[in-house]
C-alpha cells in the first residue's frame, strides 16, 4: 500500500545536552546532534525503521537544506525535494540535565512561491493515491492556514486516507474536510475545545466528539499513553517505563507508529500498542534520535491497552 509524507516546513535539527546551564557563562555541551527535521520527514524516519515504505516530499532551500538531503540519505527510502529560494531553517534543542529542563528553539525558513506549493502538493497527492497521505506539522511563510483542508479534499479524490498532524486553526481547517486520521495531544485538543481537559474521561468526551469529523482520532497524552478513538471503539493505551532523555520526534514516531500498524491491518488495540511503544521509545533517546527497532518488543510488552467504550 503507497504511503507519503509531506513536510512543508522542514528544518536542521541541532540538539544539545548541557549538564547546567550559566547565565552569561560559556558552558560545554556534552553532547550534539544534527539531524534532519520536520514533523513530516520524522514520520517517514519512522516508517523506514518500521519497514513501512514511504515517499516523502520536502520543501528545502540552500545549503542547510543541501545538508539536510544528505543527513537524510539513509534515514528515508525515497526523499523527494522541490527547491525553493532562501535558505531552510535550523532548530535547536537544549536540554539541561540539572534542573531536568528541555528548551526548543525554532527557526524561521523561507516563504515558499506559489508555484513551488503547487508543484508538491500534486506530487504528494500522486504518491498518495490509494495508500495514506501524512501531513504534519507547521506552515512556512506563504502558505496558507487552508492548504491542510485543500490537500486532505484533494486526497479524497485519489481515494487516499488522509492523516493529519497539526492544531490551531490548521486542524480545523482539516477537520472540514473529514480526515482519516488526526492526532492531537492533550493540549492541543485542550486549545481546540477551549477548556481544560483534566481526567481521561474528559479526553474520551473531547476526542469522540472531534471523531465525529474524523474516521480515527488519537489523543498522545505523554507519559499517560494515548487514546484513540475510531469506529471500533475507544482504546487507552499506558506508556511502557522508560527514561525521558528529549520528547522531540516522539510524537511523530507515534504518528509512524499509527500509520505502520494501519497498513498493515493490525486490530485497534495493536496499532495503539505499537504507536504508543514508538513514542515512548523515542523520548528515551537523546536530541532528536528516534526509537530503535530492536527496541519495541519489549517496549510493547509493557503498554496495557483497554477498551473505554
Amino acid at each position: 500500500m503507497k504511503v507519503a509524507t509531506l513536510t512543508l516546513n522542514p528544518c536542521l535539527d541541532v540538539s544539545y545536552e548541557f549538564p547546567t546551564l550559566v547565565p552569561d557563562q560559556k558552558v560545554r555541551a556534552d553532547h550534539t546532534r544534527f539531524d534532519p527535521g520536520g514533523n513530516g520527514i520524522n514520520v517517514g524516519r519512522a516508517l523506514k525503521r518500521l519497514e513501512v515504505r514511504a515517499t516523502n516530499f520536502a520543501l528545502l532551500a540552500g545549503e542547510i537544506g543541501l545538508l539536510v538531503q544528505r543527513l537524510v540519505r539513509h534515514e528515508l527510502d525515497d526523499f523527494r525535494v522541490v527547491n525553493i529560494p532562501g535558505e531552510t531553517r535550523i532548530n535547536c534543542t537544549i536540554l539541561e540535565k540539572s534542573p531536568r529542563t528541555q528548551y526548543e528553539l525554532d527557526g524561521i525558513g523561507p516563504e515558499v512561491p506559489p508555484e513551488a506549493l503547487e508543484e508538491i502538493k500534486r506530487q504528494f497527492v500522486e504518491a498518495s493515491a490509494g495508500g495514506f497521505g501524512v501531513v504534519t506539522g507547521s506552515l512556512p511563510a506563504g502558505v496558507p492556514p487552508t492548504v491542510y483542508r485543500d490537500l486532505v479534499r484533494m486526497l479524497h479524490k485519489v481515494e487516499a486516507r488522509p492523516v493529519v498532524d497539526t492544531k490551531g486553526e490548521m486542524l480545523a481547517e482539516a477537520l472540514e474536510a473529514r480526515p482519516f486520521l488526526v492526532k492531537p495531544n492533550r493540549y492541543e485538543l485542550e486549545m481546540f475545545c477551549g477548556r481544560k481537559l483534566l481526567t481521561l474521561d474528559d479526553v474520551l468526551q473531547e476526542a469522540v466528539k472531534m471523531q465525529a469529523r474524523s474516521t480515527y482520532v488519537c489523543v498522545s497524552l505523554g507519559e499517560e499513553g494515548a487514546l484513540l478513538v475510531g469506529p471500533e471503539g475507544a482504546y487507552h493505551a499506558t506508556a511502557p517505563r522508560v527514561r525521558v532523555r528529549s520528547t522531540v520526534g516522539a510524537g511523530d514516531s507515534l504518528v509512524g507508529g499509527l500509520v505502520a500498524g494501519l497498513t498493515r491491518r493490525l486490530p485497534l488495540e495493536g496499532v495503539l500498542r505499537l504507536a504508543v511503544s514508538c513514542g515512548s521509545g523515542t523520548a528515551a533517546h537523546p536530541g532528536t534520535a528516534l526509537f530503535a527497532p530492536e527496541e519495541l518488543d519489549g517496549l510493547m510488552a509493557q503498554v496495557k491497552v483497554r477498551r473505554l467504550a
